[in-house]
């Protein structure tokens, strides 16, 4: 072989394994090669149907992170105060036993003590559960970070939402809009469905502030002001509405807009839906001049103007309301342009590309399918206009009004779940709302909540409220401060819990969640109150239990740190009880499996859950006797049925292995999936490929593998009674009603129909000393904070900088690299500047997670990751400026609680050359509680001493 070249026939390595990639929420399939029993190569598996066979950079990167100097080694005790580092390594014996004391203590007294949050994990069905039987009201998950509101506002509008529940048609779409997305969440399907639609001459769209990530490939760029998204979406539906370019057939089809709504301002049944004897919602025939079964086949429902009710009521259709909103001036383009900073003749433009699009080149698929009324369609007809939005939409305080009218867009065009438009990814849609109440009023005479502890209100009576109508939750979840919570506000756990207002809470049990760090609202202030003592010297969040795998800037404000696995050393469930890898085309799943053991004494997060369940006694985790039930998390994943025949994986159930979604545990489980490179997956039959909200066949199926419970049609809701039972609430209508100080709150932002307001942090602040917004975007080489500790990723970001534009760049006298100082109303930072192009003129960005705390993930003390690198989170804050009567609000969306991070004004001034040398806030460094090893990461053919934990 010559010098320099690859001897492409050389075996890279003796054994190849299957398993799911977990170094982003992409969930691809991966192929991975050992030899000895060592790590040697990653890639993509071809046959995975999230990924086939294509990998990214911080999927092939993932060895890295396996080999780690940060991997935590050794469960560890606090012997210093909090932060100080010091530690002493325990055995598993005594730090579980030192847990399980502490919690069975808990449980016993006020199981409500304990408070569990977890970060970016895949596991919330267990965790969830866990908590459930425990007992605990008090737990939340990431999305309250990161996207519930998108998810909230898709799932009460159509039934499904953005990203993991829906997908656009990457094989028919003609025009491809993406509002708020940068280059993260599920970037290998994207980027797969980008090449799709650029090879087939799509146009592709971006509506974005920042021109980074999948819009530098799009063919216009639509440089929108932050959180402006809903505005410039409902001037898009004005000029639709105005030319009358809308689906009205679909609108009757599916959705509510032909539904009576009743007019009867001051009374209780204003806003909700006129209903017959038996409930039934009414509408309009104009045929027979009189009200009709919505729902009822062969009626002609009117869309428009006010009817009289045998009753003597008024009322008038869904649609009029939501049309006489949109057509009001006040959301014309010409109106919006200069808020939205997108010119009036653009938005007209794209009115009319999107209307073109939709309704003179639809896509035809000769495919019969039969619906819920039982009409036989020959076709399948679809508006080719395909939507995808993210956070860029979410991280708002309007983000999940803003949702739901980018879901208004949609059903207008006719483009929800067919040909060419945004589709539902298996197991969704699901019924509106999708599940029961949120738990917590009422425990089982075992303990456990009746319900799981986050759920779907349907109404005010479903709020976790006390009898003066304040939240009993520790982080006001399903209150009125935020009803609709879906995931819980998680960046609102400790600062809840330091304020001791409430109930005072015991333990908090983080894992995965870099809380003191990028998972909080502003860094400083959290770790201030996590070492913030009371008058008697305690510290007032008594205990703090913390699971990692890295030596992360958490770890040191822990009590007790119970060690991780890394991705590649663990059986892990991506359920479809959870977020599992389904897709437009069927229901799938997938495993992880531990590809090398451990060669540290730690133990992966599941497994310890189901330990100290076990420990604990927690009802459905012991028999009768009080014996543990499952010996691990894979037996867990194989034996555990939520309800008869439903468990976490939905893949060869039954004795034999042939059920699919449904059917009795089958010992041979695992060892099917990891034959069929560990994931499942079920095709969906090509009639029950589209119209899925109201395909029969679609339905029946769905029923049967357990997905839903009914095979009724489900109704999108153009207009929400849900969010108008919350308004008559709060205008003092029925048994539950919120306190005083929140009446106007929930009135204002509980609204039925979609619409936009500014973002609530913009409203409190002075625009003239902080005029520019502020966001970040993930860049595509890492992934929360996890990518700084990987050696071949810190080469591509290894430090950050804040990107201005050039000519409001120019117009405060900064230059490329110069230093600025940042500020807001929270504080300052000091960072160095880059200028470019493709950006908004009024916004400042930077990427998120690449500065980390001076000695944090092992990394040198002096790297480019603390000197040069900063957190804009240290900007912000967990409260808006308090009001008249001192009080704080969560800086959430007021509906779903979503952090509003990106909601951030700043004001950038240069600093004088010379002053500055690195970034602040520079805190304090971290020191390890152990001595980092550093692997001979370049050499993989050295064997490595592996010992199972």
């Amino acid at each position: 072989m010559k010098h320099g070249a690859i001897d492409y026939s050389t075996p890279v390595g003796d054994e190849v394994a299957y398993t799911t990639c977990y170094m982003c929420a992409c969930r691809c399939g991966i192929k991975v090669t050992l030899r000895d029993g060592e790590l040697r190569y990653i890639e993509g598996n071809r046959d995975h149907p999230v990924n086939r066979g294509v990998l990214c950079g911080k999927g092939s990167a993932g060895i890295m992170n396996v080999l780690s100097p940060a991997r935590l080694r050794k469960p560890l005790r606090r012997t210093g105060p909090r932060g100080s580092g010091e530690f002493e390594e325990i055995e598993w014996d005594e730090a579980l036993a030192i847990a399980t004391r502490r919690l069975d203590h808990i449980r016993r007294t006020d199981p409500d003590r304990l408070a569990i949050y977890t970060g970016r994990d895949q596991s919330q069905a267990l965790t969830g559960y866990f908590a459930q039987m425990f007992g605990t009201m008090n737990f939340a998950a990431h999305g309250g970070f990161c996207t519930v509101n998108m998810a909230a506002a898709g799932l009460y509008t159509v039934g499904g939402a953005f990203w993991e529940f829906g997908e656009p048609d990457w094989e028919h779409a003609r025009l491809f809009l993406m509002i708020g997305v940068a280059e993260d969440h599920d970037s290998n399907p994207i980027k797969l469905g980008l090449g799709q639609l650029k090879a087939r001459g799509a146009k592709v769209v971006a509506i974005n502030p920042v021109r980074t990530g999948y819009a530098a490939i799009a063919d216009e760029f639509v440089g929108i002001t932050p959180g402006t998204d809903g505005l410039l979406v409902m001037a898009i539906a004005h000029a639709l509405l105005e030319a009358g370019k809308i689906d009205t057939e679909f609108l009757v089809r599916h959705t509510n807009a032909h539904y009576l709504v009743v007019d009867a301002p001051g009374t209780g049944e204003n806003g909700l839906f006129a209903r017959d004897g038996e409930g039934r919602p009414l509408a309009w025939d104009r045929g027979t001049g009189a009200p009709a079964d919505a729902e009822s086949v062969g009626i002609d429902p009117a869309l428009l103007g006010s009817y009289e009710l045998p009753d003597g009521r008024r009322a008038r259709p869904a649609f009029a309301l939501l049309a006489e909103r949109i057509l009001s001036t006040g959301h014309a383009p010409e109106a919006v342009a200069e808020r939205c900073g997108v010119p009036a003749e653009t938005i007209r433009r794209l009115a009319a590309e999107i209307a073109h699009v939709a309704f003179d080149t639809p896509v035809v698929l000769q495919q019969p399918w039969t619906d819920t009324a039982g009409r036989r369609h020959e076709t399948m007809v679809g508006r080719p206009v395909a939507i995808h939005a993210m956070r860029g939409v979410s991280a708002h305080s309007n983000g999940f009004q803003t949702c739901r009218a980018i879901h208004l867009l949609q059903m207008l065009l006719g483009a929800i779940d067919t040909p060419g438009s945004w589709r539902y990814k298996s197991p969704y849609p699901k019924p509106i709302a999708p599940g029961p109440a949120p738990g917590g009023r009422e425990r089982r005479a075992d303990g456990a909540l009746t319900l799981p502890p986050l759920g779907f209100p349907h109404g005010p009576e479903d709020l976790l409220v006390d009898a003066e109508g304040e939240a009993l939750r520790l982080d006001r979840a399903f209150s009125w401060d935020a009803p609709i919570a879906l995931h819980g506000l998680m960046h609102m756990a400790i600062a809840e819990a330091h304020a001791q207002d409430r109930r005072p809470i015991d333990t908090l049990f983080l894992y995965m969640a870099n809380s003191a760090w990028n998972s909080a609202m502003n860094p400083g202030e959290t770790t201030r109150m996590l070492t913030d003592v009371d008058k008697a010297g305690d510290y007032r969040i008594p205990f703090v239990i913390y699971s990692d795998a890295y030596f992360s800037e958490t770890v040191n404000f822990a009590d007790l740190v119970l060690p991780d696995t890394t991705y590649l050393e663990r059986y892990d469930c991506i359920s479809l009880l959870d977020r599992p890898i389904g897709s437009a085309h069927g229901p799938a799943d997938a495993i992880r499996i531990p590809v090398i053991k451990p060669d540290r004494d730690v133990r992966a997060f599941q497994d310890v859950l189901i330990d100290l369940a076990g420990r604990l006694g927690l009802p459905n985790f012991v028999d009768g006797e009080g014996a543990p039930l499952y010996a691990s998390y894979a037996d867990y994943m194989v034996r555990h049925q939520r309800r008869p025949g439903v468990g976490p994986l939905a893949g060869f159930r039954g004795e034999d292995g042939t059920a699919a979604g449904r059917g009795a545990p089958n010992p041979d489980q695992l060892e099917r999936y990891i034959a069929n490179g560990s994931f499942w997956r079920h095709p969906l039959p090509p009639e029950q490929l589209y119209f899925k909200h109201s395909n029969r066949a679609y339905l029946e199926g769905a029923v049967a593998m357990g997905l839903i419970e009914r095979a009724d049609k489900i109704t999108l809701e153009l207009y929400s009674e849900t969010l108008q039972k919350f308004r008559l609430a709060a205008e003092g209508h029925g048994a539950a009603q919120p306190p005083e100080r929140l009446r106007a709150h929930v009135a204002r932002h509980m609204d039925p129909l979609p619409f936009w307001y500014p973002p609530i942090e913009e409203t409190r602040v002075d625009a003239g000393r902080y005029p520019l917004h502020a966001i970040t975007q993930r860049p595509m080489a890492m992934y929360h904070s996890w990518g700084s500790q990987n050696a071949w990723l810190r080469q591509i970001h290894s430090e950050n900088r804040l990107y201005i534009a050039r000519a409001t760049a120019a117009g405060l006298g900064i230059a490329d690299e110069d230093w600025v100082r940042v500020e807001s109303r929270n504080g300052t930072l000091t960072c160095r500047a880059r200028l470019m192009d493709g950006l908004n003129p009024g916004t400042v960005w930077t990427w998120n997670a690449i500065g980390k705390r001076s000695g944090a993930w092992t990394l040198d003390r002096n790297a480019p990751e603390a000197d040069t690198g900063f957190l804009l989170n240290h900007l912000i804050s967990e409260y808006l400026p308090a009001d008249r009567d001192g009080r704080r609000a969560s800086n959430s969306d007021p509906v779903t609680g979503q952090a509003a991070w990106y909601d951030l004004t700043v004001r950038v001034e240069r600093c004088a050359p010379g002053t500055v040398g690195e970034t602040s806030p520079h805190p304090d460094p971290l020191s390890p509680p152990f001595e980092p090893a550093h692997p001979p990461i370049l050499r993989f053919g050295a064997k490595r001493k592996a010992r199972a934990s």
